[in-house]
């Protein structure tokens, strides 16, 4: 008996796309230092972050219900619960619109209307417009629909302030012009996957090659946008080592791929592109946490 309500627990974890949460906690987090001045309590800290979790776990369990049939046609989501039948599609869309208005209160009880309104704006975002507009539609989807990715440095910048500073959009701008150069380098090695589902990614529309090329111009264009926090005064010479060291390793990922043309080199181009960001953060976080 409890082993059967673990195995239904984890099926409705897994709706939410758990290995994903971490990395949009984390591109939150910094910009708790840097909007107070200083690191907010710790009770605000968590449920700001508990907020933001819950809010992507809906659009995430929302948009696994609206693409179940397109996952059914996908080798590497064939196996998530709903096209594989774990969970009732009925169930699915329940819990993600249960997830939705308990981020919406828990983010309110945060931030108010603006922290609130970010958090649903989200969800919306993410379901409508990337999942049922652009993604069946056109190969922008990745650049337009990146901008739900990036929301969690707005939130957590809401919901210290009331508004959207410059903290805020500076991380965002590195999380949306980052998302690109990532998600093409999956969609160049998993190009046959996308094509049975008829999901119009770049490498379908234009080719491998203008694909790698527009990789490499992204993350060229990424070195000032990087480096904005540091222009802007919120960060310092920790960060900025970091970050230029992160860069010149990003940017020789992709010369790589558009030299070797291999999917070898499009998947440790996707790994790098999480190192990559994972760096940019963590070293925000060192750098706010030795300074506070």
């Amino acid at each position: 008996m409890a082993t059967a309500a673990l195995s239904v627990l984890r099926d409705y974890v897994d709706l939410t796309k758990p290995r994903l949460l971490p990395l949009v906690l984390m591109t939150g987090l910094p910009v708790l230092g840097m909007s107070a001045g200083g690191w907010p309590s710790a009770a605000f800290t968590v449920v700001t972050l508990l907020g933001i979790a819950l809010a992507a776990a809906a659009a995430n369990t929302l948009n696994a219900y609206l693409e179940r049939d397109l996952d059914a046609r996908m080798e590497r989501t064939r196996s998530r619960p709903v096209p594989a039948g774990l969970i009732e599609p009925r169930a699915a869309l329940i819990f993600g619109l249960v997830l939705g208005v308990v981020s919406t209160v828990v983010l309110y009880a945060v931030g108010g209307v603006p922290t609130a309104g970010l958090g649903v704006a989200s969800i919306l975002f993410y379901v409508f417009v990337y999942t049922l507009w652009l993604k069946p539609r056109t190969s922008w989807n990745t650049v337009v629909g990146g901008a739900a990715g990036a929301v969690a440095p707005l939130i957590a910048d809401a919901a210290v302030n009331g508004q959207i500073g410059a903290a805020g959009l500076s991380l965002f701008g590195i999380i949306f012009f980052w998302q690109p150069p990532h998600v093409w380098a999956i969609a160049l090695y998993r190009k046959a996957d996308y094509a049975a589902a008829d999901i119009k990614m770049l490498p379908n529309v234009i080719g491998d090659e203008a694909t790698r090329r527009r990789m490499l111009w992204y993350t060229l264009g990424l070195v000032p946008v990087t480096l904005a926090p540091v222009a802007l005064g919120l960060l310092g010479n920790i960060y900025l080592a970091v970050a230029l060291g992160a860069n010149a390793w990003f940017i020789w990922s992709s010369v790589q791929v558009l030299r070797q043309r291999t999917d070898d080199a499009a998947r440790r181009m996707f790994r790098v592109s999480l190192a990559y960001l994972f760096s940019l953060f963590a070293a925000m976080l060192v750098e706010l946490l030795l300074r506070g």
